[in-house]
């Protein structure tokens, strides 16, 4: 089965996806489409790609976040495969509020194992969907970025978007 495959320009950069089904398969900050194929899990590899001008509600939803709402993409489907405590730790990113970010120590403890911050860790190293999957939201305990696929510029720049946005609400 083929995939759609789409690259969007964003302010941090092209952000290229390749979804299924209606589902993100892979997304990342590349115009590079083999950039994100080693994420995806074997199992859910496409055999194919075809591009295509739009992806509905997950380009509208990349667009959203841009616009200053962030809420849309954390709704739109996603497909990953791995064990049950990376499934479960990704489904709680989805859960981290933007412009709140929190330390790989609590995001263990969210996730179900305060003791288990390397495989928590480990879950955003192996995220295959960023954005959707907000694990440039999970920081260092002492409050440094920590490391983020895409590069620390772009981490620094989703964060301080997304703190933006609280800020304003509060006002």
């Amino acid at each position: 089965m083929k995939a759609q495959l789409l690259t969007m320009s964003t302010p941090d950069g092209p952000f290229t996806i390749i979804a299924r089904d209606g589902a993100v398969l892979a997304s990342g900050w590349t115009a590079v489409p083999g950039d994100l194929t080693g994420q995806i899990h074997p199992d859910l590899l496409p055999g194919a790609f075809e591009s295509v001008p739009g992806l509905g509600v997950i380009s509208d939803a990349v667009d959203e976040f841009y616009a200053g709402y962030p809420e849309p993409a954390m709704a739109v489907p996603v497909l990953q495969k791995s064990g049950p405590f990376r499934g479960h730790a990704w489904e709680i990113l989805r859960t981290v509020a933007p412009g709140h970010p929190v330390s790989y120590t609590e995001y263990a403890e969210m996730s179900g194992n305060a003791k288990a911050v390397r495989a928590a860790a480990s879950a955003c190293a192996f995220n295959a969907a960023a954005l959707f999957v907000p694990c440039h939201r999970v920081i260092r305990t002492d409050g440094s970025l920590g490391g983020f696929r895409w590069g620390l510029v772009i981490k620094k720049s989703l964060l301080a978007r997304e703190h933006l946005l609280v800020s304003a609400v509060k006002q």
